[in-house]
């Protein structure tokens, strides 16, 4: 199929919260190259813009956090955004937390998707959203401009947060379910590319290689061991200054949680039997089975 045959996925409403302003995409002035990486959150978001950046820039030691923003926080003012973007000569690379259908969508751009299984998405929001300073909160739920209700402080017990963020998806943060499913739904897109957490664990060199070939970077092979040691979880917890910029202000632990543990199946010490299946059954009423199989064990269909 020719892309001109290509049915491109159409922007059908905007979403707004305390956090985040797709209408902010709306003005957004795509180049041929660009690089949008999408997650709901803590499914490896700033692994994969570390991953694209050392691709881009070869190996160097670079700063993530002040060249690659993410687009739709209403935090940052929007001008200041664009104006950072607009004025970088290397390919851009930038983030988004929006799902599919309400994110402006350029056949121009290449497109990559992370999930994670959602448990262990619970477990690292729990941890993220606990390290928010006063601040954080001052400028999510008092900023003008905001629409929706204020963002709640997270339950201190993980396992009632769980609950919580169970029966009323996603919360204190915005729809799970729906956010994945509508990037599972443009998979077939040739400019879209789903990688999961579990296999950024277990293999993180042939994700790497993936992501390359996908963005059609070549690698040079006498980088490709700095790559290797800076897309690698313990050199980023130990420069994640650089990942955070000038976000560190949100969090009292300096934006540590940014990048915390990067282990999964956590939950499995402090959830029962029936509390891990309610995740599995809640799931299934709300993602067709292939998506969910997925977002499980980060297989894809063949």
């Amino acid at each position: 199929m020719t892309t001109e045959a290509i049915e491109w996925p159409k922007k059908t409403r905007e979403f707004q919260n305390y956090v985040m302003d797709s209408t902010r995409w709306n003005d957004f002035k795509f180049r041929i190259d660009d690089i949008v990486i999408g997650t709901w959150a803590k499914t490896g978001t700033t692994w994969v813009q570390q991953i694209v950046g050392q691709l881009i820039f070869q190996g160097a030691d670079i700063a993530i956090g002040d060249i690659s923003p993410w687009i739709d926080m209403r935090v940052a003012p929007k001008q200041d955004v664009l104006d950072l973007v607009e004025a970088q000569l290397h390919r851009r690379f930038v983030k988004t937390h929006l799902p599919a259908d309400a994110l402006v969508f350029s056949p121009r751009a290449k497109y990559i998707y992370v999930g994670r299984d959602p448990r262990d998405v619970v477990w690292s929001a729990h941890s993220h959203q606990m390290s928010f300073t006063p601040l954080a909160y001052e400028l999510f739920n008092n900023l003008p401009g905001r629409v929706g209700p204020p963002m709640d402080p997270p339950n201190p017990d993980v396992r009632q947060y769980y609950h919580d963020w169970l029966d009323r998806d996603g919360y204190p943060s915005w729809p799970f379910w729906s956010h994945v499913q509508s990037w599972w739904n443009i998979r077939h897109l040739p400019n879209v590319l789903l990688i999961h957490f579990v296999n950024l664990k277990t293999d993180l060199p042939h994700v790497i290689r993936k992501v390359a070939q996908f963005l059609d970077i070549e690698i040079d092979s006498g980088v490709w061991p700095e790559i290797i040691e800076h897309c690698g979880f313990n050199y980023m917890k130990l420069n994640v200054a650089k990942a955070v910029g000038a976000g560190a202000v949100l969090f009292e632990d300096g934006g540590n949680s940014l990048v915390n543990k990067g282990t999964n199946g956590c939950w499995r010490d402090v959830l029962s039997a029936e509390e891990i299946r309610k995740c599995d059954e809640v799931a299934a009423k709300n993602l067709t089975s292939e998506c969910l199989h997925w977002l499980k064990t980060g297989e894809l269909p063949v």
